[in-house]
């Protein structure tokens, strides 16, 4: 096993290093925009501090010189057990936006997931090529809610994930403090004329689009509307992931919105073992919210997800390279989950689920039995 091909000295080694570039490139609001959380920011220092906490076990002797990343995700094949999470207006960070992240995903073989809040027409990122996942805000428009779940069929959507820890945007001080509104160039295209809310403040044009009483009720309304797999991205507690299987929910996304939400939210990764252990294998479970290494994915694999969504890596790559800058995070973290799996003594992504995983308090999670 190798740790790849040689690298240029000015290629970023890690994906805080394309951080970094971003942050040079980028105005400091929008940085903000980006990297910033809800509340005094505890939940989103939070989400790393457990990622940190979480000390893998690796198995010896297992004869593993190249690891196998490739699997699938809500039924979709993988080159790895990632896909790019739903985060909206990438045209604040670069100017091809939407289309230069779908056309990298698609390059790399990870899915791509379309935000309700994109900056660009949902059947555009269509045309990428690649493997499609739509995520749905509840709007109070109903007649677009229908459409965009509509426009998810027709244009061969893989997955529709319903966000349900947005009832209204968490009170998000970096953007209170630098007075942040949504440019005209990067409003929501895929909602309705007069919708888009262009020059509002983020939290503003959100509490004007987003219906706060999304219930289960609602959640039964769509499974029975759509034929497609039905995700729920925002769970954090056990009785509300089984509840969700009870309605026949085909996958979940244990997250916390990167931090941006609810602050002082469990982590994701602290959640994820409990809910694994709840539904079992009656649904497929995701992981989102402080991913930002190879080693993190298989942190995450270890206690059971089936794979993770990566947001704000992406943005750093587009930002500081539009398409090739994606590409080089998707290829880096690969790479870098290929040699923590085989130093992990896992050959592939199913053993990875069965790795150890000792917390620095001392106590287990996930054992192999």
């Amino acid at each position: 096993m190798t740790s790849g091909s040689a690298v240029l000295a000015t290629d970023p080694l890690t994906l805080a290093d394309v951080e970094d570039r971003a942050r040079a490139v980028l105005a400091p609001e929008v940085y903000d925009f980006v990297a910033g959380g809800s509340g005094g920011e505890s939940t989103l220092n939070a989400n790393r501090s457990a990622f940190d906490r979480c000390h893998l076990v690796p198995r010896v002797l297992s004869g593993v010189d190249t690891a196998d990343t490739r699997t699938t995700l809500l039924g979709v094949p993988a080159s790895m057990p990632v896909a790019v999470a739903p985060m909206a207006f990438h045209s604040l960070v670069h100017p091809d936006g939407e289309p230069a992240v779908s056309r990298a995903a698609a390059a790399a073989g990870v899915p791509f997931t379309a935000a309700t809040l994109a900056s660009c027409p949902l059947d555009e990122l269509a045309s990428a090529g690649g493997d499609l996942f739509l995520q749905l805000y509840w709007l109070r428009d109903r007649a677009r809610t229908e459409w965009l779940i509509g426009e998810a069929e027709r244009l061969g959507a893989r997955a529709l994930i319903l966000t349900v820890d947005v009832p209204f945007m968490g009170r998000r001080l970096r953007d209170l403090r630098n007075g942040f509104a949504v440019p005209a160039h990067a409003a929501p295209v895929n909602l309705a004329d007069g919708q888009r809310g262009g020059g509002q403040s983020v939290g503003g044009h959100a509490a004007s689009v987003i219906d706060p009483t999304l219930s289960w009720s609602d959640v039964d309304r769509v499974r029975r509307r759509t034929r497609l797999p039905l995700v729920l991205k925002g769970v954090l507690d056990p009785a509300d992931a089984r509840r969700a299987v009870d309605l026949g929910v085909d996958g979940l996304v244990v997250s916390n919105h990167g931090g941006r939400q609810l602050d002082g939210a469990v982590p994701s990764l602290l959640a994820l073992p409990a809910i694994r252990d709840e539904v079992g294998d009656a649904c497929e479970v995701l992981l989102d919210s402080g991913v930002r290494s190879g080693t993190d994915v298989l942190r995450a694999l270890a206690l059971g997800a089936s794979g993770v969504l990566l947001g704000r890596p992406v943005l750093w790559g587009l930002a500081s390279g539009g398409e090739q800058g994606v590409t080089g995070v998707l290829e880096l973290l690969r790479s870098e989950l290929e040699v923590s799996m085989a130093l992990a003594g896992a050959p592939n992504v199913a053993a990875a689920g069965w790795l150890g995983v000792r917390w620095g308090s001392g106590a287990y999670g996930r054992e192999e039995s």
